[in-house]
């Protein structure tokens, strides 16, 4: 199933701006880019987006009251645009990128400028 269908799903007749938790783990990315994630998820407190075949955070709308963050296992591939992190999620406390391809410290520098407590990148 591609994520923009998943999401349509997991919204189960709400809107957006009610949605506090959201779980696409296992859909599809067809470009490897977010998809169907929109700036009018305003409450979104958590997303989980592992194993969807991302190689790109560049799309991740605004999602200001996101504090966890999940893109993790073998599917995603992410190396780089984490510095969209810091802007589009000011209050991200808990990030978990493991099993991603992230290649150079240069990457990972930019969540600097974040509010992280917690992150994992293992197996990069």
């Amino acid at each position: 199933m591609d994520m923009k269908k998943r999401i349509t799903l997991e919204l189960r007749n709400r809107s957006p701006a009610e949605v506090t938790e959201l779980v696409v783990d296992n859909s599809r990315s067809a470009d490897g880019e977010v998809e169907g994630l929109t700036d009018e998820f305003t409450e979104l407190e958590f997303l989980s987006m592992v194993n969807v075949g991302l190689s790109s955070l560049a799309k991740l709308p605004s999602l200001p009251k996101l504090r966890k963050l999940q893109v993790c296992l073998s599917d995603n591939n992410l190396s780089g645009s984490l510095e969209t992190l810091s802007e589009k999620c000011p209050n991200l406390t808990y990030l978990n990128l493991s099993g991603n391809k992230i290649k150079e410290l240069s990457t990972v520098e930019a969540l600097v400028r974040t509010s992280l407590t917690s992150q994992s990148v293992r197996s990069c």
